[in-house]
Protein backbone atom coordinates (compact mmCIF):
# COMPACT_ATOMS: atom_id res chain seq x y z
CA UNK A 1 0.00 0.00 0.00
CA UNK A 2 2.89 2.37 0.70
CA UNK A 3 4.23 1.87 -2.82
CA UNK A 4 0.75 2.47 -4.25
CA UNK A 5 0.41 5.57 -2.13
CA UNK A 6 3.77 6.95 -3.27
CA UNK A 7 2.70 6.43 -6.88
CA UNK A 8 -0.62 8.24 -6.49
CA UNK A 9 0.99 10.98 -4.38
CA UNK A 10 2.81 12.16 -7.51
CA UNK A 11 -0.51 12.70 -9.28
CA UNK A 12 -2.74 13.57 -6.32
CA UNK A 13 -3.56 17.04 -7.73
CA UNK A 14 -5.21 15.36 -10.72
CA UNK A 15 -7.44 13.10 -8.64
CA UNK A 16 -10.23 15.59 -7.94
CA UNK A 17 -10.68 16.86 -11.54
CA UNK A 18 -10.34 13.36 -13.07
CA UNK A 19 -12.80 11.77 -10.68
CA UNK A 20 -15.00 14.84 -10.81
CA UNK A 21 -15.34 14.55 -14.58
CA UNK A 22 -16.87 11.10 -14.15
CA UNK A 23 -19.86 12.78 -12.53
CA UNK A 24 -21.41 13.14 -15.99
CA UNK A 25 -21.30 9.40 -16.82
CA UNK A 26 -24.93 8.21 -17.21
CA UNK A 27 -26.18 6.44 -14.10
CA UNK A 28 -29.39 5.31 -12.38
CA UNK A 29 -30.58 7.89 -9.83
CA UNK A 30 -29.71 7.60 -6.17
CA UNK A 31 -32.79 9.54 -5.03
CA UNK A 32 -36.02 8.39 -6.74
CA UNK A 33 -39.71 9.36 -6.48
CA UNK A 34 -40.49 5.89 -5.15
CA UNK A 35 -38.24 6.31 -2.12
CA UNK A 36 -38.27 10.09 -1.53
CA UNK A 37 -41.64 11.22 -2.86
CA UNK A 38 -42.58 13.70 -5.57
CA UNK A 39 -40.06 16.28 -4.32
CA UNK A 40 -37.23 13.75 -4.52
CA UNK A 41 -35.10 16.11 -6.65
CA UNK A 42 -34.67 18.51 -3.71
CA UNK A 43 -32.83 15.89 -1.64
CA UNK A 44 -29.69 15.62 -3.79
CA UNK A 45 -29.54 19.41 -4.11
CA UNK A 46 -29.85 20.14 -0.39
CA UNK A 47 -27.78 17.20 0.90
CA UNK A 48 -25.16 17.41 -1.85
CA UNK A 49 -24.55 21.15 -1.53
CA UNK A 50 -24.44 20.91 2.27
CA UNK A 51 -21.83 18.14 2.30
CA UNK A 52 -19.72 19.84 -0.38
CA UNK A 53 -19.77 23.13 1.55
CA UNK A 54 -18.82 21.32 4.77
CA UNK A 55 -15.90 19.74 2.91
CA UNK A 56 -14.68 23.11 1.72
CA UNK A 57 -15.18 24.41 5.26
CA UNK A 58 -12.78 21.76 6.55
CA UNK A 59 -10.17 22.87 4.03
CA UNK A 60 -10.75 26.55 4.79
CA UNK A 61 -10.28 26.05 8.53
CA UNK A 62 -7.17 23.97 7.93
CA UNK A 63 -5.50 26.39 5.55
CA UNK A 64 -6.72 29.64 7.06
CA UNK A 65 -5.83 28.96 10.69
CA UNK A 66 -2.80 26.63 10.86
CA UNK A 67 -1.49 25.35 7.58
CA UNK A 68 0.83 22.38 7.21
CA UNK A 69 3.83 22.52 4.87
CA UNK A 70 3.53 19.00 3.54
CA UNK A 71 2.85 19.47 -0.13
CA UNK A 72 5.64 17.22 -1.32
CA UNK A 73 9.06 17.82 -2.79
CA UNK A 74 10.17 16.52 -6.18
CA UNK A 75 6.80 14.70 -6.32
CA UNK A 76 7.62 12.78 -3.15
CA UNK A 77 6.18 12.94 0.36
CA UNK A 78 7.92 15.69 2.31
CA UNK A 79 7.32 17.59 5.57
CA UNK A 80 9.15 20.46 7.24
CA UNK A 81 7.61 20.14 10.70
CA UNK A 82 5.09 17.94 12.45
CA UNK A 83 2.09 20.24 12.74
CA UNK A 84 -0.36 19.24 15.47
CA UNK A 85 -2.20 22.53 15.91
CA UNK A 86 -5.41 23.91 14.42
CA UNK A 87 -7.47 21.32 12.56
CA UNK A 88 -4.56 18.88 12.84
CA UNK A 89 -5.30 18.75 16.56
CA UNK A 90 -8.65 17.16 15.71
CA UNK A 91 -7.86 15.10 12.60
CA UNK A 92 -4.59 13.96 11.02
CA UNK A 93 -5.78 14.52 7.44
CA UNK A 94 -8.37 17.34 7.43
CA UNK A 95 -7.51 18.45 3.88
CA UNK A 96 -8.12 14.97 2.51
CA UNK A 97 -11.32 14.68 4.55
CA UNK A 98 -12.41 17.94 2.95
CA UNK A 99 -11.66 16.60 -0.53
CA UNK A 100 -13.62 13.41 0.09
CA UNK A 101 -16.60 15.36 1.41
CA UNK A 102 -16.53 17.73 -1.57
CA UNK A 103 -16.41 14.84 -4.05
CA UNK A 104 -19.19 13.01 -2.20
CA UNK A 105 -21.24 16.19 -2.09
CA UNK A 106 -20.94 16.76 -5.83
CA UNK A 107 -21.78 13.09 -6.39
CA UNK A 108 -24.93 13.37 -4.29
CA UNK A 109 -25.78 16.63 -6.03
CA UNK A 110 -25.64 14.81 -9.37
CA UNK A 111 -27.97 12.10 -8.01
CA UNK A 112 -25.64 9.48 -9.50
CA UNK A 113 -25.86 6.02 -7.96
CA UNK A 114 -22.75 4.77 -9.79
CA UNK A 115 -20.68 7.73 -8.68
CA UNK A 116 -21.56 7.32 -5.00
CA UNK A 117 -21.14 3.53 -4.79
CA UNK A 118 -18.21 3.08 -7.21
CA UNK A 119 -16.25 6.30 -7.84
CA UNK A 120 -16.24 7.65 -4.28
CA UNK A 121 -15.02 4.34 -2.73
CA UNK A 122 -12.19 4.14 -5.32
CA UNK A 123 -11.28 7.74 -4.50
CA UNK A 124 -11.22 6.87 -0.78
CA UNK A 125 -9.03 3.81 -1.41
CA UNK A 126 -6.47 5.91 -3.27
CA UNK A 127 -6.42 8.49 -0.49
CA UNK A 128 -5.98 5.74 2.08
CA UNK A 129 -2.92 4.53 0.17
CA UNK A 130 -1.53 8.08 -0.04
CA UNK A 131 -2.05 8.58 3.71
CA UNK A 132 -0.26 5.32 4.52
CA UNK A 133 2.68 6.46 2.40
CA UNK A 134 2.73 9.82 4.19
CA UNK A 135 2.53 8.15 7.58
CA UNK A 136 5.42 5.88 6.69
CA UNK A 137 7.52 8.95 5.87
CA UNK A 138 6.42 10.92 8.96
CA UNK A 139 7.04 8.00 11.29
CA UNK A 140 10.54 7.62 9.88
CA UNK A 141 11.30 11.34 10.24
CA UNK A 142 9.65 12.19 13.56
CA UNK A 143 9.68 8.77 15.27
CA UNK A 144 8.11 8.58 18.77
CA UNK A 145 6.77 12.14 18.45
CA UNK A 146 4.61 11.06 15.53
CA UNK A 147 3.57 7.81 17.21
CA UNK A 148 2.34 9.80 20.21
CA UNK A 149 0.42 12.12 17.91
CA UNK A 150 -1.32 9.22 16.14
CA UNK A 151 -2.48 7.81 19.48
CA UNK A 152 -4.29 11.03 20.34
CA UNK A 153 -5.66 12.08 16.93
CA UNK A 154 -7.79 10.05 14.50
CA UNK A 155 -6.63 9.44 10.96
CA UNK A 156 -9.98 10.19 9.31
CA UNK A 157 -12.83 10.87 11.72
CA UNK A 158 -12.51 14.41 13.10
CA UNK A 159 -12.91 14.82 16.84
CA UNK A 160 -15.08 17.90 17.17
CA UNK A 161 -14.62 18.10 20.93
CA UNK A 162 -12.70 21.16 22.05
CA UNK A 163 -12.76 22.94 18.68
CA UNK A 164 -13.97 26.17 20.26
CA UNK A 165 -10.88 26.19 22.48
CA UNK A 166 -8.62 25.35 19.56
CA UNK A 167 -9.73 28.33 17.50
CA UNK A 168 -10.43 30.78 20.33
CA UNK A 169 -8.69 34.03 19.46
CA UNK A 170 -7.29 32.61 16.22
CA UNK A 171 -7.10 34.93 13.22
CA UNK A 172 -8.13 33.57 9.83
CA UNK A 173 -5.42 34.16 7.20
CA UNK A 174 -7.42 35.10 4.09
CA UNK A 175 -4.30 35.69 2.01
CA UNK A 176 -2.97 32.18 2.63
CA UNK A 177 -6.41 30.69 2.08
CA UNK A 178 -6.83 32.33 -1.33
CA UNK A 179 -3.26 31.59 -2.40
CA UNK A 180 -3.61 27.90 -1.66
CA UNK A 181 -7.28 27.31 -2.37
CA UNK A 182 -8.33 29.45 -5.35
CA UNK A 183 -7.91 26.57 -7.81
CA UNK A 184 -9.95 24.14 -5.68
CA UNK A 185 -12.64 26.78 -5.12
CA UNK A 186 -12.86 27.39 -8.86
CA UNK A 187 -13.23 23.70 -9.68
CA UNK A 188 -15.77 23.13 -6.91
CA UNK A 189 -17.99 26.07 -7.86
CA UNK A 190 -17.77 25.24 -11.56
CA UNK A 191 -18.56 21.57 -10.91
CA UNK A 192 -21.56 22.38 -8.73
CA UNK A 193 -22.97 24.79 -11.31
CA UNK A 194 -22.50 22.35 -14.21
CA UNK A 195 -24.08 19.53 -12.22
CA UNK A 196 -27.08 21.73 -11.41
CA UNK A 197 -27.30 22.72 -15.07
CA UNK A 198 -27.11 19.16 -16.45
CA UNK A 199 -28.84 17.09 -13.75
CA UNK A 200 -31.40 19.57 -12.40
CA UNK A 201 -32.75 21.55 -15.38
CA UNK A 202 -36.06 22.08 -13.57
CA UNK A 203 -34.27 24.39 -11.14
CA UNK A 204 -33.32 26.63 -14.06
CA UNK A 205 -36.71 27.33 -15.62
CA UNK A 206 -35.34 28.89 -18.81
CA UNK A 207 -35.28 28.11 -22.48
CA UNK A 208 -32.08 27.00 -24.20
CA UNK A 209 -30.96 30.48 -25.28
CA UNK A 210 -31.48 31.92 -21.81
CA UNK A 211 -29.65 28.98 -20.26
CA UNK A 212 -26.68 29.48 -22.56
CA UNK A 213 -26.51 33.18 -21.70
CA UNK A 214 -26.72 32.56 -17.95
CA UNK A 215 -24.15 29.78 -18.18
CA UNK A 216 -21.79 32.01 -20.12
CA UNK A 217 -22.11 34.73 -17.49
CA UNK A 218 -21.61 32.34 -14.54
CA UNK A 219 -18.65 30.52 -16.09
CA UNK A 220 -17.19 33.84 -17.23
CA UNK A 221 -17.38 35.37 -13.75
CA UNK A 222 -15.89 32.29 -12.08
CA UNK A 223 -13.08 32.12 -14.64
CA UNK A 224 -12.37 35.84 -14.37
CA UNK A 225 -12.10 35.59 -10.57
CA UNK A 226 -9.85 32.55 -10.90
CA UNK A 227 -7.53 34.30 -13.37
CA UNK A 228 -7.51 37.47 -11.26
CA UNK A 229 -6.39 35.67 -8.09
CA UNK A 230 -3.91 33.61 -10.10
CA UNK A 231 -2.42 36.79 -11.52
CA UNK A 232 -2.15 38.31 -8.06
CA UNK A 233 -0.41 35.18 -6.79
CA UNK A 234 2.06 35.06 -9.67
CA UNK A 235 2.84 38.76 -9.33
CA UNK A 236 3.10 38.64 -5.50
CA UNK A 237 0.51 41.41 -5.25
CA UNK A 238 -2.16 39.52 -3.31
CA UNK A 239 -1.14 40.82 0.11
CA UNK A 240 -1.32 44.45 -1.02
CA UNK A 241 -4.68 43.88 -2.73
CA UNK A 242 -6.23 42.28 0.35
CA UNK A 243 -4.75 44.96 2.53
CA UNK A 244 -6.66 47.63 0.62
CA UNK A 245 -10.02 45.85 0.92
Amino acid sequence: MVAIGNFFFKYRNLLFPVFGASIFIPSPPLFTPETFGENYFTWPVVVGLLIAIIGQGFRAMTIGFKYIVRGGKDKKVYAVDLVTEGMFHHCRNPLYVGNILMLLGVGLLSNSLYFVIIVVPIFCFIYQAIVLAEENYLRGKFGPQYDLYTKDVNRWIPNLSGMSETFHGAIFNWRRYLLNEYNTLYMLCLSMYLVLLVHHPRLLAMDMNERLIVSGVVVGILTALFLFVRHLKKSNRLSRTLGSL
